[in-house]
């Protein structure tokens, strides 16, 4: 499934492990290990190229800078507005191939006709948050970093959403969890991206395909008697679409419903018109909890 309702942003080529984004006045060129094909021009020496996110050899990297720029701009997609700034290992802060998800998530819940809570876990700056907020979901936005919900804060306002319909968690994602099954809290709607690799808060190692199964065992708990969606992400490459279909499927088989697994992509503009991976996800929707 490809986003294609941007007008702020487009990949203008990819090639030889790079991509060469627009966003909207900007021009930036980052790493991309899924595009091994050759590019279809030099892709550095784009004449509006502002800067480059060179990798280091020990590690990292730093972005190289030709022509001035914002340290931070915005970008819309539809009614939506959010913070764009470069960071570090190659991030902008925002990934608009997750534009699929959105649209479907706002469809549901404005299909939905009630009321509908949204956990939505490993939050990162929050688009999938707004878009659910701005569809009328009640988000519990969760993020280790502050930093991450402190974005998610301004994009919301970026959007013109009121703060009352998010509400901002600093917590290991996990632990939270645990708290809210403990006090008895549900929700209608989960979403979860959760990273490849990470360490808890105690040192805890977090591995996507040894900890996700339990992981979304765990979270499903929180679900009401008739919930709206589950949605997972995964940029893990070696984590098929059909995994996470199947986790779904088995954990959820009580509530019935329906659920589907995809890739999600990004079609670049030039006379190609190749498709970039950028991940997959599985959504599982329409469900009620049976004794």
């Amino acid at each position: 499934m490809t986003a294609a309702d941007w007008k702020d942003y487009e990949i203008l080529g990819s090639g030889g492990g790079e991509k060469l984004e627009r966003w909207k006045d900007v021009y930036l060129l980052r790493p991309d290990p899924q595009a091994i094909w050759k590019s279809e021009f030099d892709l550095a020496k784009y004449p509006k190229l502002n800067a480059r996110y060179n990798r280091s050899d020990k590690g990292g990297g730093a972005w190289q800078v030709f022509r001035k720029m914002p340290d931070e701009w915005t970008v819309s997609w539809n009614e939506l507005t959010f913070s764009v700034k470069p960071m570090g290992f190659k991030h902008t802060g925002l990934f608009p191939e997750q534009a699929v998800n959105w649209r479907q998530m706002q469809d549901l819940i404005k299909g939905a006709d009630r009321s509908i809570s949204v956990l939505n876990l490993f939050g990162y700056t929050g688009g999938a948050s707004v878009a659910c907020a701005s569809a009328g979901a009640f988000v519990t936005h969760v993020d280790a970093a502050k930093g991450m919900v402190d974005r998610c804060r301004q994009n919301v306002k970026l959007s013109r959403l009121g703060d009352n319909s998010v509400r901002y968690i600093v917590d290991d994602c996990a632990k939270f969890v645990s708290r809210e099954i403990k006090r008895g809290r549900k929700y209608d709607a989960v979403i979860m991206d959760p990273p490849s690799y990470g360490r808890g808060p105690g040192g805890e190692l977090w591995k996507l395909e040894d900890d996700i199964f339990d992981f979304i065992e765990l979270t499903a708990a929180l679900l009401s008697d008739n919930p709206l969606f589950f949605l997972v992400n995964s940029y893990t490459t070696g984590l098929q679409p059909t995994v996470l279909d199947n986790m779904l499927s088995i954990i959820l088989g009580s509530y019935g419903g329906s659920h589907t697994a995809y890739e999600v992509g990004l079609k670049t503009s030039d006379s190609r018109g190749v498709v970039l991976p950028c991940g997959c996800s599985a959504l599982w929707r329409d469900g009620v909890r049976t004794p």
